[in-house]
C-alpha cells in the first residue's frame, strides 16, 4: 500500500467509536489499532469512519438556567449535574450562558424541529396545556405511524411531541433539505448511524439505539444558518478529534472553527471542532478528553 493510502487508513480505523467496539465485541482482548487490523486483515471488512454516538444538541434562549428547567419541567429532560443543561436518555441538552436571546425560531433554518415521546400523549397534552405551554398543533394520529402535536417552547424551538411506544425519549431530529436523499447521505458519511425506516414509512439514521435522524422536503425560501437561533448546533462524538479532521480534510470539508481544548460546567476536559453541512447546520464534534 502507498504511504498515502496508509494515511487514509490510519485515519480510518484510529478512532472507531466504543459503541462499534462494544457491538463487535473485539475490544475483549485486543486494543483500538489490533481491533482495526483484525477487522480488515483477517475479516476483510471494510474501512469505515464514524461517528455513531450522538453527543447533543446545543440551543440558545437569554435564561440558561430558566431554560434547562423549563425543559426538566415539561419534556421529562433530567438535571446531570451541569448547570443551564439537562439530558434525556443519553443526550445532552445545551443552552449557552452568554445571556444572548436567539436571532430566530428553529422553523426556517436546516433543524426544523426536535421530538420526543411519551407513553400517554393526550395526559401530557392536558398537562402542557393547564401549565401555558405553547400548543402549535393538538393532538392527532396519523395512520401507521403515532398521535402526534407540535409545541414551541419559550425561545423559538419547534417541538414535535410523539406517541411512540417502540422509542420513547428523545425522539428525533427533522432536519429540512432541497434535497433530503443527498442530505441524509451527507450524515451517514460523516456521522454513520443506523440506516433503518421508521414506522417502515420514512428513512433516517438512528443513533444511541433510538434517536432518529431525519429530513424533510424544504418548500419555498432559502434556509437560514442555524447559528445563532433558536436550535444553534447538533453535536456528535468521536474518540479521537485530530484523526477524524484528517479524515474530513479527505473528503474535502474543511472546519468552520476549532480544533480546541475546553473544560465544561460540568468539569469534562473536551476537544471539541466545528463544521457547517451544506444546509447550514452548524455541527459541533466532540472528544472527551477526561
Amino acid at each position: 500500500m502507498a504511504s498515502g493510502d496508509a494515511r487514509v487508513s490510519e485515519i480510518s480505523t484510529g478512532y472507531l467509536k466504543r459503541r462499534s467496539v462494544r457491538e463487535t465485541g473485539k475490544a475483549i482482548m485486543a486494543g483500538r489499532i489490533s481491533v482495526a487490523l483484525l477487522s480488515v486483515g483477517l475479516l476483510g471488512l471494510p474501512l469505515s469512519a464514524s461517528a455513531e454516538d450522538y453527543h447533543h444538541v446545543h440551543l440558545r434562549a437569554p435564561d440558561a438556567l430558566a431554560a434547562a428547567q423549563w425543559y426538566m419541567d415539561h419534556l421529562d429532560c433530567k438535571d446531570y449535574g451541569r448547570p443551564g443543561a439537562c439530558q434525556v436518555d443519553n443526550i445532552q441538552i445545551l443552552f449557552y450562558t452568554d445571556g444572548v436571546s436567539p436571532t430566530g425560531p428553529s422553523v426556517g433554518s436546516g433543524v426544523d424541529h426536535i421530538g420526543f415521546s411519551f407513553r400517554d400523549l393526550d395526559a401530557k397534552m392536558a398537562v402542557w396545556k393547564a401549565a401555558g405551554v405553547t400548543v402549535v398543533e393538538d393532538v392527532r394520529e396519523v395512520d401507521g405511524l403515532f398521535k402526534l402535536a407540535f409545541l414551541e417552547d419559550p425561545w423559538g424551538t419547534k417541538i414535535e411531541v410523539v406517541e411512540d411506544h417502540e422509542w420513547p425519549g428523545f425522539h428525533h431530529i427533522h432536519l429540512r433539505s432541497d434535497d433530503p436523499g443527498a442530505t441524509l447521505a451527507w450524515y451517514e458519511d460523516l456521522f454513520s448511524g443506523v440506516a433503518d425506516q421508521l414506522k417502515g414509512r420514512i428513512g433516517g439514521l438512528r443513533y444511541n439505539g433510538g434517536l432518529w435522524l431525519l429530513v424533510g422536503q424544504q418548500g419555498d425560501g432559502s434556509l437560514a444558518a442555524t447559528a445563532g437561533r433558536s436550535v444553534d448546533h447538533l453535536g456528535w462524538e468521536v474518540d479521537d478529534l485530530d484523526a477524524y479532521i484528517a479524515l474530513l480534510a479527505t473528503k474535502g470539508i474543511e472546519l468552520d472553527s476549532g480544533p480546541r481544548e475546553l473544560t465544561n460546567a460540568a468539569g469534562q476536559e473536551l476537544k471539541i471542532a466545528f463544521v457547517v453541512s451544506p444546509e447550514g447546520v452548524r455541527i459541533e464534534i466532540v472528544e472527551v478528553v477526561g
